[in-house]
C-alpha cells in the first residue's frame, strides 16, 4: 500500500504542486478569511455555506487559521495536525511524505484476535506514540494480535482519556505528529500486530469546539446527548464531515479497524443511517486487508452486525459485550450498585447465558430502568462479541479507579482472566492486566477555569453515596497526580508475582491460538449450552463444527461438582479435580463431528 492522501470534504488538501485548497462550511458567517504567515486572504463564499480558497506555494508545516467576521481566529475543524493545543493554529500536512516500511501488510483474520486496549498517555512514562513503539515487541511476544488505541483525536489540554475530542482528524499533539502515529502503526505491522483506533462520532468535547460559531446547523438544538446538543447527521455537509472521519483514519494511517464509541447516542433519521453508510463505504472501498469494525452499544442490538451465509461481514464485525463484564464483576466482588444492580440476582446465571448465547439481557426487564433491554442474540457467532473483565470504562468510571485485582483479589481475577482467554468470544485485555497491574486507572482531564471547576464538582457529585465512596474523596480529574497515578507501573515486572502472572497469561494465549482459534473460523450461532451454575460457579460448553470447547470456573466460597465436560483437558488451575474448588477453572477440548 502506498502513502496516500485521503481527500476530505473539509479542510486543507494539496491539489497541485505546492497548491493547497482550503475549505470550510460556515453557514453562520458572512465572511471568513484564511490566515497564513504571509497574511490574511478572504475566502470565497458559496450559496450553500461553503467557503474556499486555493493558495499556491504552501509548504508542508505551514501554520494556518480561519478568521471569522468578528476577527476571532480559530483552528480548522478538519485539521490534520495542530501546532500545539486545540485552540491554536492548524498545520498543513502532506500525508504522502511518510514512507511506509511495511506497505504490503495484509492484516490478520478476526478469529485470531486478542485485543490489548491501551491509552497512549499512560501506557509509558513519556506518553507518546514513539515511546509506545518500544513496547511493541513485548506485546507481540505476549501473544497479543490487535492493539486498540483509545481515542487520539485532538482534545482540550494535554491530559485526557480522548473521548472529548474536537478536531476529529488530528492526532493529539501531546502524543506526537501524524507521522509519529503512522510510525507506531507501521512498526506494529512489522511485529505482526494489527492496530485499531477508538473513535467518537457521537459528540464533540467542551473545549475548542468552534463548529457552533461556524455553522449552528451542525447540531440539532432540540436533540440532546449526555454531552450536549446532538449532531445533525441528516445535514449533507455534517454527514460528509462525519462519514469522512473513519475513512480518513483507515486509509491515511493504514489502520486495521475502528471501535465506534457509544453508538446508541448516534440518532439519525436519514436513510441509510449514517453508521450503515459508513460501514458500507468501508467494505466497498478498502479491500486489500481485513477491516475490523466494533461497536459499543448499551441497547444490546444485533441489527448492525449481520453475517452473510458464508460468514462474511457486510457491516460491523463485533459488539462490545458489557453483560459479560457486569455479571462477572458482581459474581467476583458482590457489588450491586449502579448498573450492576441488573445482575444482582443470580449473577452466575446471567454470566452463563452471556457466555453461551451472547447477551445476558435479550429483551428481559432491566431492574435499573424497569424496561426491557436487548434482543435475541443466540444466532450470532461467538466471534461477534468482544468480552473483557476490565477496560477503560469499567475501571476508570469508578470513583477510585480500582482494577479488578484490587476489588476481587488476585485469585479470583486470575480465574476470570482464564475464562476470558479460553472463551470462543473475542477477548480484550486492558493495559497492565496481563501482569496483574494494581495501579488505578482514574478519570483525568486537563481543563482550566470554570470548565475545570465544573468537571471537578460534577465528578464528586456523581459518586456521593455511590459504592461507599464519599464525594469529597474523589480525586480531582484536573490534578496532575490523578494522571500520573494512572500510568502503568512497568517496574512491577521486576517482581516475581508480576512475572509469574505474565508468564501464565502468555502461556494461556499460546494455548488459545493453538487450540481455540482453529475452532472459530466456521463457528456459527446457537452453539452454546449452559451445563451448570451455582453461587460463584459457571460451566458452559460450545459445540462448534470443528470441535467442542468446555469451560468451568468457580469463584465462589465452596467446591462445586463438575458436570460432564466433553473432551480432554486443555488447561486447569490449580489442577484437575473431581469437583471444582474455589478460585479454580478447567477447560476441555473435544473432537468435533467435522474434524
Amino acid at each position: 500500500m502506498a502513502s496516500i492522501a485521503f481527500r476530505k470534504g473539509w479542510g486543507a488538501e494539496y491539489v497541485a504542486d505546492g497548491s493547497v485548497h482550503f475549505r470550510v462550511w460556515a453557514t453562520g458567517q458572512q465572511r471568513v478569511a484564511l490566515r497564513l504567515p504571509t497574511g490574511d486572504r478572504d475566502m470565497q463564499r458559496h450559496d450553500d455555506g461553503w467557503f474556499d480558497i486555493t493558495v499556491a506555494n504552501v509548504p508542508p508545516g505551514t501554520a494556518y487559521q480561519f478568521v471569522l467576521a468578528d476577527g476571532m481566529a480559530i483552528p480548522d475543524p478538519a485539521s490534520r495536525a495542530q501546532s500545539s493545543g486545540v485552540n491554536g493554529p492548524s498545520v498543513v500536512i502532506d500525508p504522502t511524505r511518510y514512507r511506509w516500511q511495511h506497505p504490503h501488510w495484509a492484516g490478520r483474520p478476526w478469529e485470531e484476535t486478542v485485543i490489548y486496549e491501551l491509552h497512549i498517555g499512560t501506557f509509558t512514562p513519556q506518553g507518546t506514540f514513539r515511546a509506545a513503539m518500544e513496547k511493541l515487541p513485548y506485546l507481540a511476544q505476549l501473544g497479543i494480535t490487535l492493539i486498540e488505541v483509545m481515542p487520539v483525536a485532538q482534545f482540550g489540554g494535554n491530559r485526557g482519556w480522548g473521548y472529548d475530542g474536537v478536531l476529529l482528524y488530528a492526532p493529539h499533539a501531546a502524543y506526537g505528529t501524524p507521522d509519529d502515529f503512522k510510525a507506531f502503526i507501521d512498526a506494529a505491522h512489522g511485529y505482526g500486530l494489527s492496530v485499531v483506533l477508538d473513535i467518537v462520532l457521537n459528540h464533540f468535547g467542551p473545549e475548542g469546539n468552534y463548529l457552533p460559531l461556524l455553522s449552528p446547523d451542525f447540531f440539532h438544538q432540540a436533540r440532546h446527548t449526555p454531552w450536549g446538543a446532538g449532531i445533525a447527521y441528516d445535514v449533507d455537509a455534517v454527514r460528509r464531515y462525519i462519514v469522512d472521519v473513519p475513512l480518513y483514519w483507515l486509509n491515511e494511517f493504514h489502520l486495521d479497524g475502528l471501535r465506534f464509541d457509544a453508538i446508541d447516542q448516534i440518532e439519525d433519521s436519514a436513510q441509510p443511517p449514517v453508521l450503515v453508510e459508513i460501514a458500507r463505504r468501508i467494505r466497498e472501498e478498502i479491500t486489500d486487508r481485513p477491516v475490523h469494525l466494533t461497536t459499543e452499544d448499551s441497547r444490546n442490538i444485533i441489527a448492525l452486525h449481520p453475517r452473510a451465509p458464508d460468514g462474511a461481514v457486510p457491516l460491523f464485525t463485533a459488539e462490545w459485550n458489557d453483560d459479560v463484564h457486569n455479571a462477572a464483576h458482581v459474581l467476583a466482588t458482590g457489588e450491586t450498585h449502579a448498573y450492576y444492580q441488573d445482575f444482582a440476582d443470580k449473577p452466575q446465571n446471567w454470566l452463563a447465558r452471556a457466555l453461551s448465547e451472547g447477551f445476558a439481557f435479550q429483551g428481559d426487564i432491566a431492574p435499573s430502568t424497569g424496561k426491557p433491554r436487548g434482543v435475541d442474540s443466540r444466532a450470532q457467532p461467538p466471534v461477534a462479541f468482544v468480552d473483557f473483565m476490565q477496560n477503560h470504562d469499567q475501571t476508570g468510571n469508578r470513583a477510585q479507579g480500582e482494577r479488578l485485582i484490587t476489588l476481587a483479589g488476585a485469585a479470583r481475577a486470575r480465574v476470570l482472566l482464564a475464562a476470558l482467554l479460553f472463551s470462543p468470544h473475542i477477548p480484550l485485555l486492558f493495559m497492565g492486566e496481563e501482569y496483574g497491574e494494581t495501579h488505578p486507572f482514574l478519570f483525568f482531564t486537563d481543563f482550566q477555569g470554570d470548565l475545570a471547576r465544573a468537571v471537578r464538582e460534577g465528578r464528586a457529585q456523581e459518586f456521593k453515596g455511590h459504592a461507599g465512596h464519599d464525594g469529597e474523596t474523589v480525586p480531582d480529574p484536573n490534578a496532575v497526580e490523578t494522571f500520573t497515578r494512572s500510568q502503568l507501573d512497568w517496574g512491577a515486572l521486576e517482581q516475581q508475582a508480576a512475572q509469574r502472572w505474565l508468564t501464565q497469561t502468555r502461556d494461556w494465549l499460546a494455548l488459545r491460538q493453538k487450540h481455540v482459534v482453529p475452532l472459530l473460523s466456521r463457528a456459527q450461532g446457537h452453539c452454546g449450552e449452559v451445563l451448570a451454575t451455582a453461587p460463584g460457579f459457571v460451566a458452559v460448553c460450545w459445540r462448534l463444527p470443528q470441535g467442542t470447547l468446555s469451560l468451568a470456573f468457580n469463584v465462589g466460597a465452596t467446591p462445586q461438582p463438575l458436570p460432564h465436560l466433553p473432551g480432554n483437558t486443555l488447561a486447569a488451575w490449580p489442577a484437575e479435580h473431581d469437583d471444582l474448588p474455589p478460585d479454580a477453572f478447567i477447560v476441555r477440548l473435544g473432537q468435533g463431528d467435522h474434524l
